[in-house]
């Protein structure tokens, strides 16, 4: 055999093996693909239809934008899939004054309110707390920020679902869940009264029954 046969020779049993190789490889891959598609199979045949279908559902028309901007969906359903909900001092004064301040509104509308009272914590001219901006003047007349604080009545839980929902919005809220429907507002009141100041706020937003403004920002004139 001549050196050029035994080099052709030589190449094309390498060639063979190679190929050999790589067709191994492939039925190996396919195989432990085939495995992993059927544990998935199986995982996912064990998902209620119902609960499929919402995790794969797109949002309404008008809550796409705020779903892709901060993953929170403003519905009942989205409300009802999270976990009940609890916390600490902060996150009961917040569920508290969503209870007695907006629990009859849509989720967007608690979502409002709730943010209304974190962008105050937020904001150098309120206390620092939520406890303390929700209590902020009680007790003096004319004085309380939230009328439910100052209306004599006492504070009575007696609607468990309604707790439970605000109590949802305000562990959302406080993990910092973004703030995106009111443009900053600090204040907000129902369309049933006409407080004075809000001639003098920019409105922000209109959410339900509710009118939200923001407190214009402060200067070294005013």
């Amino acid at each position: 055999m001549t050196i050029s046969k035994a080099i052709f020779a030589a190449v094309a049993a390498a060639l063979f093996s190679v190929s050999m190789s790589a067709a191994a490889a492939d039925e190996v891959l396919e195989t432990r693909l085939g495995a992993l598609l059927g544990q998935e199979r199986q995982a996912l045949s064990v998902v209620p239809d119902s609960r499929m279908a919402f995790l794969t559902r797109l949002p309404s028309t008008q809550d796409r934008g705020v779903q892709t901007q901060s993953g929170v969906i403003y519905d009942p359903n989205f409300l009802l899939a999270q976990p009940n909900a609890d916390g600490g001092a902060q996150w009961e004064c917040l569920a508290e004054a969503l209870y007695f301040e907006a629990r009859g509104e849509t989720v967007r509308g608690m979502f409002a309110v709730g943010e209304v009272i974190l962008n105050r914590v937020d904001s150098g001219d309120y206390p620092d707390s939520a406890c303390a901006v929700i209590n902020q003047g009680t007790g003096r007349r004319y004085a309380c920020q939230f009328t439910y604080t100052c209306d004599g009545r006492a504070e009575v839980i007696s609607e468990p679902g309604a707790w439970a929902r605000v109590g949802k919005v305000a562990r959302l809220l406080i993990d910092g869940t973004p703030r995106l429907l009111t443009a900053g507002a600090t204040h907000y009141h129902t369309k049933a009264v006409s407080p004075s100041w809000a001639k003098r706020f920019p409105r922000t937003a209109t959410i339900g029954s509710h009118y939200f403004y923001r407190q214009p920002t402060r200067t070294a004139s005013n």
